[in-house]
């Protein structure tokens, strides 16, 4: 159902309510200090203070404390069936923040269970498929990781040829500078050519899976 506010506003809200809105760092200072006198709100103003508050902790990038929270909000809403709140979806955005605080502190498979979630109850919000794209690209699979350290050695023995080269092959071997120059332009272009191509096969590896999903939640909604 839709947020009702009641008409009446306690002292500690309309003190909240002079705070700017975008002033984050003082909305959780004012909720921190006064947390247990919130707490005795009635439940629409201690929705909206709490609510702002996650919010709040999201916005400064205090992504382990938002995680301790965002469940409060997200339980408050399914007990007192809050569906929108201020033209949003609350429960619908307090979870994709809640999967952006693991993303951003590299819990990339809660993150990833949660967009799947989501995509569930929307698949076409293109939101959350992106960062569901996103969230999977970090995921580097075991051949990605063998490409990375394969191009790295690859880049290194090219190094060291630079170096036999101007140490010795230039001073002493003249004759074979063109051979040498070739044969490391040759590897350090393999390994270009191999960190590109683990990096492109893992990018459509990730559209793929994402777009199979996507689609088989489509038509899961459809029928």
């Amino acid at each position: 159902m839709p947020y009702y506010q009641s008409t009446y506003y306690s002292r500690i809200f309309r003190d909240f309510k002079e705070i700017d809105a975008v002033n984050y760092r003082r909305v959780i200072r004012f909720y921190e200090d006064k947390e247990e006198d919130i707490k005795r709100l009635d439940f629409d103003e201690y929705f909206e203070l709490i609510v702002a508050y996650v919010n709040a902790l999201f916005e400064v990038g205090a992504y382990q404390k938002h995680l301790l929270m965002v469940d409060v909000v997200i339980e408050m809403a399914i007990v007192h069936n809050v569906k929108i709140y201020r033209g949003e979806d609350i429960y619908q955005k307090m979870l994709f923040r809640k999967s952006a605080s693991l993303y951003n502190i590299m819990e990339y498979d809660k993150a990833e269970y949660i967009l799947r979630e989501l995509i569930k109850i929307d698949p076409y919000n293109e939101d959350t498929i992106l960062f569901l794209r996103k969230c999977l690209r970090k995921k580097a699979p075991g051949f990605l990781n063998n490409a990375k350290a394969f191009s790295i050695f690859l880049f290194l023995l090219s190094a060291f040829l630079i170096s036999v080269e101007v140490l010795f092959v230039r001073p002493f071997y003249k004759e074979q500078v063109a051979e040498i120059e070739a044969t490391r332009t040759g590897i350090f272009l393999l390994g270009c050519a191999v960190l590109a191509g683990g990096v492109l096969l893992h990018r459509w590896l990730v559209q793929r899976k994402v777009s199979l999903f996507v689609a088989k939640r489509r038509n899961a909604k459809i029928y």
